[in-house]
């Protein structure tokens, strides 16, 4: 019974552990998904190498966190594995048999499972660990998903510029994909160069890849758009659908201003 709880133990404080390091992560300005991926990759020591990869190492944060979770999951690992076998192979007239430590062991791992996938307990833990991270660390502690309410139908995406495809060859200029709803907040050249805020006059070519923030349909339909005929009529009516979706939202806006003042007089 005591290796049992002892597996607990060690797979419930493996849990926090790569949750606390995720939300660390993502305060240092990496997406939600790709925080969480990378701080499991780094506790199982599973080692993927990736562009996200790189830039955790080349980010001194980052970097800590990760190597502190690789020392940590060593060590995790191998007291899980030490704790399964000792569960098993314990005798003893006390002992409990396989018919009760089996379902026993099951229960504990599904009850840890579901507290670990709860989003009552993942912002309970975010809030925590962002109060700790302000009191104790100077680690500029911004939620960049809120900041950027990434939530409804928004999101931040990559949008690979494809041969033939509607933006190849175009500037932003010409393109106008902020008229459509999908702001390019970056564009990576295929050899690795970084331009930021990118102006109106920016080329976009053949394996560029640009990172854009918008209406998940809108950067959907940018991204299967090709050149040829048809092509400008749909651009103009995705800034036509963009104008509607504005003006809706700024009637929302107003309607929820007018709400929230006080009567007059």
């Amino acid at each position: 019974m005591i290796a049992i709880l002892s597996l607990w133990l060690v797979i419930m404080l493996s849990i926090l552990l790569t949750r606390i390091a995720s939300v660390v992560l993502m305060h240092t300005g990496m997406a939600r998904q790709s925080a969480r991926f990378q701080a499991r990759s780094a506790f199982s020591g599973a080692g993927f190498t990736t562009t996200e990869s790189e830039q955790v190492v080349n980010h001194p944060v980052r970097r800590r966190v990760v190597l502190t979770l690789m020392l940590l999951g060593n060590a995790g690992i191998v007291t899980a594995v030490s704790s399964l076998i000792l569960a098993f192979v314990q005798t003893g007239g006390g002992g409990y048999g396989l018919t009760i430590k089996i379902p026993l062991l099951v229960a504990g791992v599904l009850a840890l499972w579901a507290l670990a996938n709860s989003s009552f307990f993942d912002r309970l833990l975010s809030r925590l660990v962002e109060r700790l991270l302000s009191r104790y660390t100077d680690l500029e502690v911004h939620d960049y998903a809120g900041l950027l309410h990434l939530g409804g139908d928004y999101r931040i995406a990559e949008l690979a510029v494809e041969p033939g495809g509607w933006l190849d060859g175009f500037t932003l200029g010409h393109a106008r994909p902020a008229a459509e709803g999908v702001l390019v907040l970056g564009v990576a050249s295929p050899n690795g160069d970084w331009l930021g805020t990118p102006g109106q006059e920016t080329e976009l070519e053949a394996g560029d890849t640009l990172v854009v923030y918008g209406r998940a349909e809108a950067i959907r339909a940018l991204q299967r758009r090709r050149k040829g005929q048809g092509a400008d009529r749909d651009h103009e009516q995705a800034v036509g659908k963009q104008n509607e979706v504005a003006a809706r939202e700024r009637a929302q806006r107003s309607r929820r201003t007018g709400q929230d003042s006080p009567p007059a007089g």
